[in-house]
């Protein structure tokens, strides 16, 4: 029986006494982090929400592959931003996915698709759940 391929996952970032945190993957990948508004690059938020726009964008194409339809699509676009709560804690309340699928499918298929892919995204699996944060400290 064919074993299913994994990938190490995780991140851990470093931050000195100044500075801005750099992140690095187990796989190698590496990111620093920017926290001026002004500033290009990505910050934490822009990292939740890239997390969530890539994993949909990716969903919806095995979605689009599922129903057979993948060769009648030209371009999938998710666009993801979110609203900061008013009260305390600091979080994010509400995300806004807008899912673009760009080929010749009729509008029933897209929004099938775009429905299947929310099922399909860990992310929004996640998000719209309740995850344990299981926090340590080391000695």
């Amino acid at each position: 029986m064919h074993e299913p391929k994994t990938r190490a996952t995780g991140a851990t970032a470093h931050l000195g006494r100044t500075g801005f945190p750099h992140i690095v993957t187990p796989t190698g990948g590496a990111l620093d982090i920017v926290t001026g508004a002004s500033q290009p690059g990505f910050n934490p938020l822009d990292l939740l929400y890239a997390s969530l726009a890539a994993c949909m964008a990716m969903s919806a194409r095995i979605a689009a592959s599922r129903r057979g339809v993948l060769g009648a699509i030209h371009d999938i676009r998710a666009e993801v931003n979110g609203e900061k709560a008013a009260e305390e804690p600091s979080r994010i309340a509400r995300f806004v996915v807008v899912l673009t699928i760009d080929g010749d499918i009729d509008a029933a298929t897209k929004m099938a698709i775009a429905h299947e892919a929310e099922e399909i995204c860990t992310v929004s699996n996640t998000l719209g759940s309740v995850p344990v944060l299981d926090m340590r400290l080391t000695e």
